[in-house]
């Protein structure tokens, strides 16, 4: 006997675009931060497919050249949202330069990404070993910051209490400068922490009522 299928209440179709810990690169259980945030996003009557179109090394003008080009082809319709997860990337070209091109790139994306009717997230860049590379990293961290909330949209500061977080920078230190779990499950625990259910729109289902 056939059980009849579940319809779920709710249907999410989960884009992610930007920096490469978003496919868990360096995570030993192939996780990520993503993978541990949507494990603990499982609740009955919500399905989330999730989508993650990055590209290795991009800069913030190439994603948001690019971007457009991915997802809008992979757009649901009738009766399933749409939803966009920016994890900023570690921009060489705006650390070597003025935080104002990379503030535009992302403008664009939340302004774009709004007309397409996609609601957007924003995790900003996280931290490296190098101290030059965190002092630029913390301006344009500050700089994105400010882009996201004067559009209304949630941003997760994912540098700020990380960068001098020992374990974080442990796990740095022995995966040759890429996260491994301790520290995926660190970048995790912002983003879960930090308004991801109240932009889902949902009760945290971890909390026991």
């Amino acid at each position: 006997m056939k059980e009849a299928n579940f319809v779920h209440t709710r249907n999410i179709r989960l884009f992610s675009i930007g920096a490469q810990t978003l496919t868990g690169v360096g995570d030993a259980r192939g996780l990520g931060w993503l993978g541990r945030v949507l494990a603990k996003t499982e609740i009955p009557d919500l399905q989330i497919e999730s989508y993650p179109l990055v590209f290795p090394n991009e800069t913030t003008e190439e994603m948001s050249d690019r971007w457009e080009h991915e997802v809008l082809p992979r757009l649901a319709t009738e009766d399933i949202e749409n939803r966009m997860i920016i994890a900023v990337p570690h921009d060489p070209v705006a650390m070597a330069g003025s935080s104002a091109r990379a503030r535009l790139h992302l403008a664009n994306i939340l302004d774009r990404a709004k007309q397409h009717n996609i609601a957007t997230f924003v995790v900003g860049p996280t931290p490296t070993q190098d101290h030059e590379t965190n002092r630029h990293l913390a301006q344009l961290n500050e700089a994105y910051q400010g882009v996201a909330e004067r559009r209304d949209v949630l941003y997760v500061d994912a540098f700020t209490d990380l960068v001098n977080h020992q374990n974080f920078n442990e796990d740095l230190m022995v995966n040759e400068g890429l996260p491994g779990q301790a520290a995926y499950g660190l970048i995790a625990w912002l983003v879960l922490n930090r308004g991801w259910f109240d932009w889902l729109g949902i009760v945290d289902p971890n909390i026991n009522g």
